[in-house]
Parts: structure tokens; sequence; C-alpha cells
């Protein structure tokens, strides 16, 4: 009986084998048809599909750089765009300058005091001695030599220098041709006055002799200034002028050049029109009426 069940249960190797390599195509079987049907189960949950409400960024694209539009150009018909008007640059400005108790101060040598020189050689005043044409003349008909002493004002050089910078200069002088014309070829050897205008280019008025009349420079007048310390030789032009300290050699530390005049006449450089600043800062009509000259005819 014993042997009976042994015999039952026994199966020989060959079979067992068989057995094995059957499961094995069984299995390999159902895969291969599961991949053929779709995703694997056993990778389902391995690989899945991204939530249903995620929306990928959308692809941004750089717009190519555009070259920069034309400038806008006038329109004449008044629909597109305007520039911007640019005012013209100002005309340079014209500056007017006396010469004696303005820029220089002189003396006869011969009547000159010598203690006058001696001051203001020791408190550092530039003096010179020149000599000059008289209009008079000696026994014999030849023209007199007058020998003057002339000391210049405080900073004139450099005063010179910077105001040719920025304005076109015109010595205008009520002195005579023969005293004047050495003296500034002296303290002008660059040249920097652009015209020189002596006692014959003056005029005569009912009020004042020796007037110096603008208007022989200029017919536009909002471009130009006089220095003087008379203010009678500007009476025509009241609204041009700059009426300043007289000049002596005893004023050896006078600053006015660089301190008082000068920063005016840069200021002034920036007006478009010189008049309303200088009627506001010294009231020159008002000074004329005062000294009973009447403003008819005044520009």
């Amino acid at each position: 009986m014993a042997e009976l069940a042994a015999s039952e249960v026994y199966a020989p190797p060959t079979i067992q084998v068989w057995k094995t390599l059957l499961n094995w195509l069984t299995f390999f079987f159902q895969i291969f048809a599961q991949i053929l049907r779709g995703t694997p189960s056993f990778l389902a949950s391995a690989v899945r599909a991204p939530p249903s409400h995620f929306k990928p960024l959308p692809t941004v694209e750089l717009p190519e750089e555009a070259p920069p539009p034309p400038p806008p150009t006038p329109s004449s018909s008044g629909g597109g765009e305007k520039l911007i008007d640019v005012p013209p640059p100002l005309e340079k400005l014209t500056v007017v300058l006396d010469l004696d108790e303005t820029l220089v101060c002189a003396y006869e040598t011969s009547s000159l005091p010598a203690m006058l020189r001696t001051q203001a050689t020791e408190a550092g005043l530039k003096w010179f001695e020149l000599e000059c044409i008289s209009s008079d003349k000696e026994f014999e008909g030849k023209p007199k030599i007058n020998y003057v002493t002339v000391f210049e004002r405080p900073g004139l050089d450099e005063f010179l220098n910077q105001l040719s910078e920025f304005a076109n200069l015109v010595l205008f002088t009520a002195g005579l041709e023969g005293y004047a014309r050495p003296l500034v070829d002296r303290i002008d050897v660059q040249n920097r006055f652009s015209r020189r205008l002596y006692r014959p280019s003056t005029i005569s008025t009912e009020y004042r002799e020796h007037v110096k009349d603008l208007s022989s420079l200029s017919k536009d007048l909002c471009r130009i200034v006089i220095v003087d310390n008379n203010p009678f030789s500007f009476l025509l032009q009241p609204l041009n002028g700059v009426p300043c300290i007289p000049f002596s050699a005893g004023q050896p530390h006078d600053e006015q050049l660089l301190d008082v005049i000068l920063p005016l006449l840069k200021n002034l450089s920036l007006q478009k029109d010189v008049r309303p600043f200088l009627h506001e800062k010294f009231h020159m009509p008002e000074w004329f009426q005062k000294h009973g000259i009447p403003t008819s005819g005044w520009t």
C-alpha cells in the first residue's frame, strides 16, 4: 500500500521541469498580453499622469529690438508732433568803456605831487609815464608835447581779459586822440577793443556837451551797455548806462573793476534786453529828471 502511494506521488524529474517551464511561459504570456492592451498594471502606480488642472506656462517670445523712432518733425497742418522752439543764441553783448577816471586816471607829470606818486607806488598801484601830443601849438607852430603820468585802476588787465571773453569791447572817450591813442596802445597791447572813439565822435545837446550817443554804434539797444563815471555822457540812453565810482591815484585799493563791474556785466550778458535790468538797478531816468533833464525822446 505504501509502495502504491509512493508511486502515485512520485513524478519523474523531466515532468517537473516541463511544469515549471510551462508556468513561466504562462506568466510571460500574461505580461505580453497586458503590454499589448496598455500600461502594465504593476507600472501603473509608478507612472502617473499629470493632474487634469495643470497647464504648461505659455512660451514667451521676446520681440525683436525695434529701431528708435525718428525725431518728430514740425507739422505744417498742426496735427502732428511739434518740436519745442529753442530760442536762438543771444547776440554778443557790446560793452562801451570810458577811459579817464573809469579805467585809468592821468595827471600832468609836472604838477603831480611827489607824495601822491610815492604812496600809490608803495600801495602797488601800476603807473607809467607817457608823451602825448597836445592840441596846443608851440610858438613855431610845432605840436606841443605833454608829459603825463597814468595810473591804472587795480585789476584793469584782468578785467579786460575776462570781459573780452563774452563781450565786444568799444573804447569811447571824450579825450582828444593825441592823448588817448598812445594811452590805449599802452594798456591794450592785445587789441581787445574792437573800436576806439574819441572826442569828435561825441555830440552836443542843450543840456551837456561831449555826450556819447550809443545809437551811432547800434540801432538795436537791447544788447549794448556803457560804463562811465560821468552819467551825463549817456543821457541820451539812460537805460543803457552803468554809472561807476570815479577813480583817482588816491584810491590804490579800489576793487570796482573785478568785484563790482565785471560781475554786473556778466549778468547783463545773459539778458535778452539789458534795459529793464539796468532801470531796476540804477533808476537813471529818475536821476536825470531830478537834475532837470526831461524824459522826452529817451530810448
